[in-house]
């Protein structure tokens, strides 16, 4: 394709991200899960119908994809590359928040201190996993797409098992930027092996009904031993 063919492509991509409505329905479901469109609707405070018209538009810019279960038709976010586009245009130019009360701050606090984005560990959590990696060798610095030699002897002493991570098709590492850090967290199927195995470890715990999650005493304990975070307030 030539530049022009591919300036209308982002171009329709783009469209479809400029509606306040599909922004705020991509938003939830970077969180991972397939949604229902009324649990989009209600999660983007419209009406089921204005959800569905806002949903063909997401998936005519291959921006999202149905999933069938039986009877039952869910949607989700397509991949993990929308899901980065989504999660840095979130962190480009994000204002100050206005005054919001007392439950909309704690919110907005656990969301900023460790949530999932798409299928791995955002926040001040996600950061400092990432930063841990890159000061520890465990990532080499000229090349953060990949995990050094040091990196594997972790990843395989934490229970991660790479042969499965590298037989996907994913990329290994992606950095990925934080939209209330500013920082880059670990995103591709590292970032998703270290959230799957924190979370059956018991280290970090999911929420119904939110991307925040909650890091355990345990979890403390262990990013400490594993990983030397101690800093996690």
């Amino acid at each position: 394709m030539n530049d022009r063919a591919n300036g209308a492509v982002l171009a329709s991509r783009a469209a479809a991200l400029a509606d306040t409505s599909r922004a705020t329905m991509l938003l939830g479901m970077l969180d991972g899960r397939a949604w229902t469109a009324t649990e989009l609707a209600a999660h983007a405070g419209i009406s089921r119908s204005t959800a569905t018209e806002h949903l063909h538009v997401l998936r005519s810019a291959d921006l999202v994809e149905d999933r069938h279960q039986g009877r039952h038709r869910y949607v989700r976010i397509r991949d993990e590359h929308t899901a980065h586009l989504v999660e840095t245009l979130a962190a480009l130019g994000m204002p100050a928040a206005p005054q919001a009360s007392w439950r909309a701050v704690d919110a907005d606090r656990a969301l900023a201190f460790a949530r999932t984005c798409y299928d791995h560990l955002a926040g001040r959590v996600g950061v400092r996993v990432a930063e841990e990696f890159t000061e520890r060798g465990l990532i080499d610095p000229s090349e953060p797409t990949r995990l050094t030699s040091a990196g594997e002897k972790w990843c395989e002493e934490f229970g991660i098992d790479l042969v499965a991570l590298r037989r996907s098709a994913r990329h290994e590492i992606v950095p990925c930027l934080d939209w209330t850090q500013r920082r880059d967290h670990l995103a591709g199927g590292l970032g998703a092996a270290l959230l799957d195995r924190c979370v059956d470890l018991g280290w970090i715990v999911r929420r119904d009904g939110t991307r925040a999650v909650r890091l355990t005493s345990e979890g403390r304990t262990g990013l400490e031993a594993v990983l030397g975070i101690r800093d996690l307030a």
